[in-house]
């Protein structure tokens, strides 16, 4: 159940607008990390759904209410953003675990990560399962497997 863009947009835009009735649209681009024009048009394709609807408190200023329809799709988008996520890190933890035989069965113990965030993290946590040692990148002896981040995506080079 694949979770698009468009669709996590939404939800983010729904939970801020449920946290922050007051809100600005540019404070929920910032919040959601997207352009304003983006927020803006999640924005009208809500209230035009029947999700939000808004108030006007000043002559350029909104306030924002999540209907009750609203809650209900922000519930199934919540619940599709957890499938997402969850099948997402069991993808990745399946090939840190392939790569991490790789470096077993050529004999190494321990290897670099090279990358950071979300994907990196599993990595060492993977590592950390299967009994292998993460080494710095300034200490990484000669010939030590590599295991490379790019994306969502872990391989491994062996011998760098």
């Amino acid at each position: 159940m694949a979770l698009d863009s468009g669709a996590e947009h939404e939800l983010h835009i729904l939970e801020h607008i449920e946290n922050n009735p007051d809100t600005t649209q540019a404070a929920m681009a910032t919040q959601v990390g997207v352009a304003i024009g983006t927020a803006n048009w999640v924005v009208r394709r809500l209230l035009k759904q029947g999700y939000v609807r808004a108030t006007h408190l000043q002559r350029r200023r909104m306030r924002y209410f999540v209907t009750p329809q609203g809650l209900a799709e922000k519930s199934r988008l919540t619940v599709l953003y957890m499938q997402h996520s969850l099948q997402l890190y069991r993808e990745v933890r399946e090939q840190a675990r392939a790569a991490l035989r790789q470096v077993k069965q050529a004999g190494h113990a321990q290897v670099v990560i090279e990358g950071e965030g979300d994907v990196a993290d599993i990595c060492r946590l993977t590592c950390l399962e299967q009994g292998v040692a993460v080494t710095a990148p300034e200490h990484v002896p000669p010939g030590a497997p590599v295991l490379v981040v790019d994306g969502r995506h872990v391989t491994v080079v062996m011998g760098v």
